[in-house]
């Protein structure tokens, strides 16, 4: 028998071939006692009929003979829950082979190989069986003739074949499919552990999107305020009034947010569109930043999907906030191109180059993936004419 043939495949709860189980559940406790019960009605039935071999045993011999053989087989009973039952199954064969009272055992181990040994193994020992019981007929005829014999012989042992095959068989479909329920509550809590990610990251990008650009306008206009206490009162009191908006719109994100965050009982905002640029553009105008807008009032046919809106609105956005962050002053000029299947997007202002030490956020990274996923790209390049923004966003 090969390392291969001594694999098991019992279902769970059932005992396992490679040491005796003792735990009440085990079947031993159950086989044993009904063997012992099937054995001595066999050894009953052979000692009654006392048949007479000439040439071989006597009927007295044949009387000591037969209980040794099913003390032998009885004992070997237990070995069939060992680590080598195939073992035992062969030696159990060959009791059968010396007398009829070890069939019951030997039928026993050939179903409990042919359960949890591989087809290969389990016929081998179908095969055994079959010839110790043809030549315990040979020197022990029975009342059938020897051709009826040796036919009932083999229809026996390949139904226990059969049998022990499609047990285990049924075992192993069972644990497949216990295994394919793990494998889908594990699936499934990915599935979630990633969607809860993915909404975090959403989230996080709106909260960067959408509010750091609030908060940017507010430090734009009260910087104006801090810097020119001088301006006149009806210009000091239109900044103070647009600081009041801009802090109550910023106040109402982030509440929504949080309700988002807490509970999931509220929807973000609306996805963007292109024309909201242009209230992109009005707000930075009004907190000083010069910019050109060059937007087509109508975009032509049904315009772009929203989630291609969204990101060219985004792109905007975050080239104006980066602009009135390390540019304040600087001029600013966005493009937005809609063509036949994809718009291009072109923010760029011609403000110094930045500080040695100064440190990239992670806005352009978040804008850069969120192109990248529509199938776009995306280019933010430094120069000393300015920074530049360039976006491709295709669609179909």
């Amino acid at each position: 028998m090969t390392a291969g043939d001594s694999q098991d495949c019992p279902p769970d709860g059932d005992v396992r071939p490679g040491g005796l189980v003792r735990s009440p559940r085990s079947p031993l406790r159950v086989a044993l006692p009904a063997m012992i019960v099937l054995t001595a009605v066999t050894v009953w039935a052979v000692l009654a009929q006392r048949p007479t071999v000439p040439g071989l045993l006597d009927a007295g011999g044949l009387t000591v003979l037969d209980p040794v053989v099913a003390v032998a087989a009885l004992a070997l009973v237990p070995g069939l829950w060992s680590r080598h039952p195939v073992a035992v199954v062969l030696a159990l064969a060959v009791l059968a082979a010396v007398s009829p009272v070890a069939t019951p055992a030997a039928t026993a181990g050939t179903l409990q190989v042919a359960r949890w040994y591989p087809l290969r193994t389990a016929v081998l020992v179908t095969v055994a069986g079959i010839a110790a019981h043809a030549v315990q007929a040979l020197w022990r005829p029975p009342a059938l003739p020897l051709g009826w014999w040796l036919l009932c012989d083999i229809a026996v042992h390949a139904a226990l074949l059969g049998w022990g095959a499609f047990w285990q068989a049924r075992a192993q479909v069972l644990r497949d499919l216990r295994e394919r329920a793990r494998r889908a509550e594990a699936d499934r809590g990915r599935a979630l552990t990633e969607a809860r990610a993915a909404e975090r990251s959403r989230i996080a990008a709106e909260m960067h999107d959408a509010l750091g650009h609030r908060l940017s306008l507010l430090a734009a206009t009260a910087g104006a305020v801090e810097f020119r206490p001088d301006a006149p009162p009806e210009r000091l009191a239109a900044a103070a009034g647009q600081i009041r908006t801009g802090a109550a719109e910023a106040l109402e994100d982030l509440r929504r947010l949080v309700r988002l965050l807490r509970d999931g009982s509220d929807r973000l905002a609306p996805p963007p569109t292109l024309a909201d640029i242009r209230g992109l553009v009005d707000a930075a105008r009004s907190v000083g930043t010069t910019v050109v807008l060059d937007l087509p009032d109508e975009t032509g046919g049904d315009g772009p999907p929203p989630p291609v809106a969204t990101a060219a609105y985004r792109v905007v956005q975050e080239g104006l906030t980066n602009a009135r962050r390390h540019a304040p002053g600087a001029a600013v000029r966005v493009a937005v191109v809609p063509r036949a299947g994809e718009i291009l997007v072109t923010v760029a202002d011609d403000g110094p180059a930045l500080p040695a030490n100064g440190e990239p956020g992670t806005g352009l990274v978040g804008l850069r993936e969120r192109v990248e996923l529509l199938g776009g790209t995306l280019d933010a390049t430094r120069s000393p004419a300015g920074f530049t923004v360039d976006a491709r966003i295709p669609w179909r």
